[in-house]
Formats: C-alpha cells, sequence, structure tokens
C-alpha cells in the first residue's frame, strides 16, 4: 500500500521510499523508512497532509504513490 492509499485519521508505517531524490527530501523532515505518520487530511486531488513529529506536510499525490507504507 502506498501513502496515497491512506484513508483520513489512518496511522501506517513507512516501508519504503522507491525514489532516492525523495528519500532525501523526506529525510531532511525526519521521515524514512520504519517510521510512524499519521494521514491528517487528503484533499480531494489535492495533496495528502501527514502529521508526523510535531509537524505537518503536505505532498502531492504523485509523490506519496512512491512511499511504500504497512
Amino acid at each position: 500500500m502506498c501513502l496515497s492509499d491512506l484513508r483520513r485519521g489512518q496511522a501506517a508505517t513507512v516501508a519504503d521510499i522507491s525514489d532516492e531524490t525523495l528519500r532525501v527530501q523526506l529525510l531532511r523532515f525526519g521521515i524514512t523508512a520504519g517510521c510512524r505518520v499519521h494521514c491528517h487530511t487528503k484533499l480531494p486531488l489535492g495533496p495528502v497532509v501527514l502529521r508526523y513529529g510535531g509537524q505537518e506536510i503536505a505532498l502531492g499525490r504523485e509523490i506519496a504513490r512512491q512511499v511504500q507504507v504497512s
């Protein structure tokens, strides 16, 4: 399952980030494989807003599809 599949309020553990550039970008926010994230908001045709470590991070759907969660 990928981040874009999460429902609002659902939590998941990041399993894999397929793109190296994206992996480095998410690392700047502290998001790596093994961390637990919460889907705060999903806007129709818009971004997925995650809550992690006291911050909210908006990811476009195309980017969220590249992050595998379990």
